[in-house]
């Protein structure tokens, strides 16, 4: 590791410690040259997961991306932000523990469906409205209809 301030490359650990998430490893070093000290983040390197459009595209998954959807179904309902990562951690948990490099943006959007449901009914409601593009009230009713039977 490159020393930021004199651009040596001795140095030696400090201290180690996990971050608060457990993703990454924090370790302080010292610099044997210049005896300055700075500290530098270890994490394991993903390889993205690639979505599968409808048109056949693919897309890198994108967590601002969901949660821009998810914040949107979720506007002025009492949930938290704080509920909304942890949402976004529990999906993103998921789609790794799939193995799978490439998944259909139609898996994708189950999920968030299913997680959406066990949530906050408004907040399916509205996800359902835009994924399952809702072309006339009947749909809406319908999903409705759904959404009460599997409560």
């Amino acid at each position: 590791m490159k020393c930021p301030f004199c651009k040596e490359m001795d140095n030696k650990v400090i201290d180690s410690r996990l971050s608060k998430d457990g993703n990454e490893i924090r370790r302080r070093r010292e610099c044997l040259a210049c005896s300055r000290r700075f500290t530098t983040y270890e994490h394991i390197e993903q390889i993205p997961v690639m979505i599968i459009k409808k048109d056949g595209r693919r897309e890198v998954f994108s967590r601002d991306k969901i949660r821009s959807g998810i914040q949107k179904a979720c506007e002025k309902r009492d949930i938290s932000m704080n509920i909304i990562e942890t949402f976004l951690d529990d999906l993103e948990r998921d789609l790794g523990e799939t193995g799978e490099k490439e998944i259909p943006s139609s898996v994708l959007g189950e999920k968030i469906m299913v997680k959406l449901h066990e949530l906050d009914a408004v907040a399916y409601v509205r996800f359902a409205s835009v994924y399952r593009e809702f072309k006339d009230v009947n749909d809406f009713v319908s999903e409705l209809k759904c959404f009460l039977i599997d409560r």
